[in-house]
């Protein structure tokens, strides 16, 4: 037999609804769509992903209003929150995510709502300020690594004209101011015919348009071939 006081106390769990301010229900999801909209922007501007970034990234708004709401809704009953997790046993969502990446993306969006619906307004601000710097930086960070080139290149000039001791010297000059390391590897030449074959590592990718530019405005008839792999021939 279930006492007076037991069967009180499972009404109180299950029948217990707490009063949501209107105003406050307002404030939260002001602040779940702004912080879901800076998400969005910097998921527009600095992800590195493959896929089509606007049209993933605009349902982070309508993730995180909706989070925000279910949390505040069954934040104020017990009975709600377990029927939360019923449903979502029951229910499977699928979406096309290619990169994990974009999983991070989504679960900082849910983060977000989460947060807001609880009422940790103070503390998902902050921690959504902080996660969107750090992935800036880190942006910025691996962006200018990708621009270095640590390794040793083959950087090979064909000219069909005879160069004297000057213009291999001006040759030299060129192609150095371009790169953080030159080195001769062989040097052919002919009567009609200057073979020159470098071993460089370039400042940063961009140095590569520009050091093809310098030497074929200097030799526009110039065959230029630039390769890790110095057995390819021109």
């Amino acid at each position: 037999m279930v006492s007076n006081m037991d069967k009180s106390l499972v009404d109180f769990f299950l029948n217990e609804n707490v009063s949501i301010s209107t105003e406050n229900f307002i404030q939260h999801l002001i602040v779940t769509l702004i912080l879901s909209l800076l998400v969005k922007i910097v998921y527009t501007r600095f992800s590195t992903t493959i896929s089509n970034k606007n049209e993933f990234s605009k349902n982070f708004v309508i993730l995180g209003l909706t989070t925000c709401i279910v949390i505040t809704i069954v934040k104020s009953s017990l009975a709600l929150s377990l029927g939360l997790v019923g449903a979502l046993s029951i229910v499977r969502f699928r979406a096309a995510i290619k990169e994990p990446e974009e999983l991070a993306y989504l679960f900082l969006i849910i983060a977000i709502g989460l947060g807001a619906g609880a009422g940790q307004i103070m503390i998902i601000t902050i921690g959504t300020i902080v996660s969107l710097i750090i992935i800036i930086l880190l942006y910025t960070f691996n962006t200018k690594e990708k621009n270095k080139i640590n390794e040793n290149l083959h950087f090979t000039i064909s000219i069909n004209k005879n160069l004297n001791k000057k213009d291999i010297d001006d040759l030299i000059k060129i192609i150095d101011k371009q790169v953080t390391h030159l080195e001769l590897s062989s040097l052919n030449q002919s009567k009609n015919n200057f073979i020159i074959n470098l071993i460089l590592i370039l400042k940063d990718t961009n140095n590569i348009t520009t050091l093809n530019s310098i030497v074929l405005k200097n030799y526009p008839t110039a065959n230029i071939l630039l390769n890790k792999d110095h057995n390819v021939a021109l």
